[in-house]
């Protein structure tokens, strides 16, 4: 998606890398275990937390240069211990992966209170409380990166998705701002917009479970909507176009890039519809444009 100044594609640089200390969290499955292992594979050491890091301890408690810990990221305390035992551990954080999330699927009204909330507590509260435990002590040292994953759903809302494409709406804004307030400090922001990949998140057994759920209420006049959704859901399971190995070795190769993009969209999926969002936008602006403006003080 980036391009430099004359115009040539970008493409990260693939130099001497430098030995980091990454902090992933939600490093049990999915994207998150990619990125643990494919980081110990290169030579660097990571904190790898989970709420259950069972599987965690399993893989990697005899490596060296990992350490599993307990997490969940909507307990502010967990947090700030986790950070702690990371600094006294390895003397630094470098890199913070924000990986820890699930979806929600279902339209916004068939959503309840209580779904709605334990979502935003994990993708927007949980983000927020990690951030902040791990946030001192790059400050301390004028260093460090923050990745925050959001989905091309942050992006681009889409039926079905509302209340989820609506916490990484949230993730978005705050990576933004976050860019604007830690850049005189030396640290990075980067959030990552995945489209669809081909992990076990669709599959019937996993419907409802730790990594989608599924809103239990559903209203007939959703049918052809939110409704078509669930039903063919399952149906996408391992046929989505994204390779997850291949976005954690993307995520890799980025924490060694002296100036990292603000957005990284990743899967042809997310780049054309990002690509077509603006195209809407710039047509919205174009048609109403003299109405957007109308609205200021005359003489302005």
């Amino acid at each position: 998606m980036g391009s430099s100044s004359t115009g040539t594609r970008h493409r990260m640089r693939s130099g001497a890398m430098t030995r980091k200390v990454l902090f992933v969290t939600g490093a049990s499955r999915g994207f998150g275990g990619l990125i643990v292992e494919k980081a110990l594979a290169a030579g660097h050491s990571v904190v790898a937390t989970a709420r259950n890091p069972r599987t965690l301890i399993d893989l990697f408690g005899n490596h060296p240069n990992a350490l599993p810990l307990t997490l969940d990221v909507t307990d502010e305390a967990q947090s700030h211990a986790a950070a702690m035992a990371a600094i006294e551990r390895f003397g630094r954080i470098d890199v913070l992966v924000n990986n820890a999330g699930y979806g929600l699927l279902g339209a916004v009204e068939e959503a309840s209170a209580r779904e709605i909330e334990a979502l935003y507590r994990t993708n927007v509260f949980g983000l927020l409380a990690v951030t902040r435990a791990v946030l001192p002590s790059m400050r301390r040292r004028r260093s460090g990166h923050i990745i925050n994953f959001s989905s091309v759903g942050g992006y681009v809302g889409q039926a079905g998705w509302g209340v989820y494409c609506s916490t990484k709406f949230a993730v978005e804004g705050l990576s933004e701002a976050l860019a604007v307030e830690l850049q005189p400090l030396g640290i990075h922001v980067t959030v990552v917009e995945p489209g669809y990949f081909r992990t076990a998140i669709l599959d019937e057994k996993s419907l409802g479970a730790k990594s989608l759920a599924v809103s239990a209420r559903t209203i007939e006049d959703y049918r052809e909507t939110s409704g078509a959704l669930r039903a063919a859901a399952a149906g996408w399971s391992h046929a989505q176009p994204g390779d997850p190995a291949k976005l954690a070795e993307v995520l890799i190769k980025l924490i060694d890039e002296p100036n990292p993009p603000i957005r990284l969209p990743l899967g042809s999926d997310a780049v054309a519809a990002i690509e077509a969002k603006i195209a809407q936008i710039r047509e919205l602006l174009d048609r109403w444009r003299s109405v957007s403006a109308s609205t200021d003080f005359d003489g302005t």
